[in-house]
């Protein structure tokens, strides 16, 4: 009787080992397929979707990636505050494609996408909280790929579990908004991104009370970056720190982010003011010179 329980004993035991070790195996396979989701448009055509999938090498039959649709009415929720609904248009175009990395850190590439650049993605993202993390956004054709942040949020959301805080969703969406408003005004898509991020830093450094306090603070960043802002804009750079600091997100979180970055969107979102400094020297430079060279053209005439 004792061996027959010896031997029960010693089966159990390896039954169960047998099975902590095939556990772990099967829940990392689990979150292997769960790495890559893929948000489309719900008006595509089904052969705008099979262009979207084969562009991204995705086999939707393969069973390891999830495909999620994106309705034109979530993109009116998110940027409906900012854009009129003309512009934000009937149709859900733009997808995403998002892959968890293990490796850290945020990469972007975009395709088809005319006003958003990968930069302004990258920077909106982090706001939002996402992190370590693959991103490629596309459409069938051009568009200006502003509700594009509605799908890489989602995707995000589905491929890791994780709720993004809706005040997050709506800063982060603002954001993407404002950017592409700058860029379009001082025509330096990448400045914008820098601008705002000096904003950011700003806010969360000086704390500022009032809507003084903010407007100071976007006009001294506008002078460090040489960039001459019109009201309107203004009030929507104040507008959006404002509702950006409410989030109470520590610029130092916001930093460990950037750092991480991969490709050429680390360069970008790295960079500080220091190309605005130089700007504005050689804009003092050419002034005097300019003076000196009317002087003397001055001086002759009188002599003449």
């Amino acid at each position: 009787m004792k061996k027959h329980w010896k031997k029960f004993s010693i089966l159990t035991l390896s039954f169960i080992t047998a099975m902590t070790m095939l556990l772990p195996s099967l829940a990392s396979a689990d979150a292997i397929e769960a790495q890559t989701v893929v948000t489309l448009g719900k008006d595509l055509t089904g052969t705008q979707r099979d262009n979207i999938l084969a562009e991204m090498g995705v086999d939707e039959n393969s069973g390891n990636v999830r495909i999620v649709d994106v309705t034109n009415q979530e993109e009116h929720q998110y940027l409906g505050k900012y854009l009129s609904d003309n512009v934000i248009g009937t149709k859900a175009i733009s997808s995403a494609k998002i892959t968890i990395n293990n490796s850290g850190g945020i990469s972007v590439k975009t395709k088809n996408i005319t006003n958003i650049t990968p930069s302004m993605y990258a920077n909106a993202a982090i706001t939002a909280g996402i992190k370590d993390a693959d991103i490629y956004v596309t459409a069938p054709f051009r568009v200006s790929g502003t509700a594009g942040l509605t799908g890489i949020i989602k995707a995000f959301e589905t491929a890791t579990g994780q709720k993004i805080d809706e005040n997050k969703k709506e800063v982060a969406n603002e954001e993407i908004v404002v950017t592409s408003q700058l860029a379009d005004q001082i025509k330096d898509p990448n400045k914008a991104v820098q601008f705002i991020n000096k904003v950011k830093e700003e806010v969360s450094d000086q704390k500022p009370e009032t809507p003084q306090d903010y407007r100071d603070i976007i006009v001294n960043v506008s002078n460090d970056f040489n960039i001459n802002l019109n009201q309107e804009t203004i009030n929507n750079l104040v507008q959006y720190a404002q509702n950006f600091n409410k989030l109470g997100i520590d610029w130092d979180q916001i930093s460990s982010q950037l750092q991480s970055l991969r490709g050429d969107i680390k360069d970008i979102l790295n960079s500080d003011t220091t190309q605005g400094i130089i700007d504005t020297i050689f804009e003092w430079l050419g002034d005097f010179f300019s003076s000196i060279g009317e002087f003397f053209t001055n001086a002759s005439d009188k002599k003449n």
